[in-house]
């Protein structure tokens, strides 16, 4: 079933990221016997993305809408609970459930890297089943064969050398001279990543994503 699943997920340029077996003491996945995250399908999402009503329509938040509705829609295809990171409060724990696949890891600047996607890595929603689904085998962290580390020093501004996040140097810096590009390019760190490099994610699709980020909050 789990092929069947992922080969269905990819028609709508959707990606398994990893899966995870709950354990019976979580009252937030109770009667669960798999959950499954799902995320972008690399170059081929943003080129069918653009052309959905979400996109087109003008309106807010047009990649959360589109998530909400395509995988709301395949939970009920395969009898499924979907879950997403953007619903809340309370937000159901991504950050958390991303490491328990043993696919996702903490890299050196403390964001998630995946073992096919880098630090490119992003959710649009997850999949709890019923069934105990056979799971792919685990991935070991690439960070530790990372020759250079190069995400560690790719900020121009150093936003990530404290061990969090530098939210407000790395916004500055984008609206000010943008020295590494970001804006066009997406986040220095993200895409100076080795495994990153090879995921064929578009730059337009980081540049939306930047100028959102860029646009709400301080």
């Amino acid at each position: 079933m789990y092929d069947l699943i992922a080969n269905t997920l990819a028609t709508r340029h959707l990606d398994v990221i990893g899966g995870f077996h709950p354990s019976p003491d979580e009252p937030e996945l109770a009667g669960l016997e798999t959950v499954l995250l799902l995320g972008p399908s690399g170059a081929a999402f943003w080129d069918a993305f653009v052309t959905e009503p979400e996109f087109q329509d003008g309106t807010a938040n047009p990649v959360d809408r589109w998530s909400s509705r395509v995988i709301t829609a395949l939970a009920v295809a395969f009898g499924a609970t979907p879950f997403f990171p953007f619903s809340g409060p309370p937000y159901a724990p991504f950050f958390q459930w991303a490491l328990r696949t043993q696919r996702c890891h903490q890299s050196p600047i403390n964001l998630l890297v995946h073992d096919t996607s880098g630090l490119f890595v992003s959710f649009r929603g997850a999949l709890g089943f019923r069934q105990r689904l056979d799971l792919p085998a685990p991935s070991t962290t690439p960070c530790e064969t990372c020759t250079g580390q190069p995400c560690r020093t790719a900020c121009p501004v150093s936003a990530f050398d404290q061990g969090l996040y530098d939210v407000p140097a790395c916004k500055q810096a984008l609206r000010a001279t943008d020295p590494a590009h970001c804006l066009e390019k997406g986040c220095a760190a993200r895409r100076l990543c080795p495994i990153s490099q090879t995921y064929n994610r578009q730059e337009a699709q980081s540049a939306y994503h930047m100028k959102v980020f860029l646009e709400n909050g301080t």
